[in-house]
């Protein structure tokens, strides 16, 4: 059976040393808004690959939606090139751990208005990215962001739309007892192809968050991903300003 991770294994960002290996890419993730649901265990353990367990706060599970904006995103080698290296991403996420106890995120999908990057994820990660049209706009007279986002090839009632405002001062969630640091402080990513199940790591400086109100908002992300679709507002709600990330390769979980 596998060993779920102990508090000493969840290291925050600031502990965490950055990983021996070749970095891949370089990526800036900003304006972040975190939006998170409680979920019966069960309902997610069905939906893993094997080598995956669901990873538990306070007995449940945790599905969560996160639009951001991608910025500066290139590879090691190259300089940002504008058309390709500055889009919208939106994924929708659960939190799990393998067999050597490690934490991560497991993808139910990533949609990105960007085809390069779609189809540059899909190949590299094994990451289930999927072309989308977005919308970002924050409103300058009261900080109130709109995000949009239309899955290509889907039923129009599937466009999904957020409005929120953050506020409050900026917080890191340093103790790995609380749910904060569970939900946000994920430094390793699983991907799973052709029966082979793929971890990946990244590397940044912990994440600065703070509240925000929530105007409007749906989860038509989790309907289309077949997934519980909670009639309630989200149990958590944050929103970070961003990382600039490391980003390393995959490899096989031996």
């Amino acid at each position: 059976m596998p060993v779920p991770p102990t508090n000493s294994q969840r290291l925050a960002a600031r502990d965490r040393p950055r990983p021996n290996q070749q970095q891949w890419m370089h990526q800036s993730w900003r304006d972040l808004l975190f939006l998170h649901w409680r979920v019966a265990p069960e309902l997610i353990q069905r939906t893993l690959p094997p080598g995956l367990t669901v990873d538990t706060f306070d007995g449940a599970a945790w599905i969560g939606i996160v639009p951001f904006q991608m910025r500066n995103i290139r590879p090691v080698w190259c300089p940002p090139i504008p058309p390709f290296s500055n889009f919208l991403e939106l994924n929708v996420r659960t939190y799990v751990y393998d067999a050597h106890g490690r934490a991560g995120v497991w993808f139910y999908s990533l949609d990105a208005n960007c085809w390069p990057a779609v189809i540059g994820a899909r190949c590299t990660y094994h990451l289930p990215y999927h072309r989308a049209t977005m919308r970002f706009a924050r409103d300058r007279s009261n900080g109130q962001i709109t995000y949009t986002s239309y899955r290509r090839r889907t039923p129009a009632s599937t466009a999904t739309a957020f409005k929120y405002t953050p506020h409050g001062p900026l917080g890191v969630a340093h103790d790995p007892g609380t749910l904060e640091f569970f939900l946000i402080e994920r430094y390793f990513l699983f991907a799973f192809r052709k029966d082979t199940l793929y971890s990946g790591q990244v590397h940044h400086p912990p994440y600065e968050v703070c509240a925000a109100d929530i105007t409007s908002w749906d989860a038509n992300m989790l309907a289309l991903d077949k997934l519980p679709v909670p009639d309630r507002p989200a149990d958590h709600v944050a929103w970070s300003p961003g990382v600039d990330v490391r980003v390393y390769g995959l490899h096989r979980v031996g």
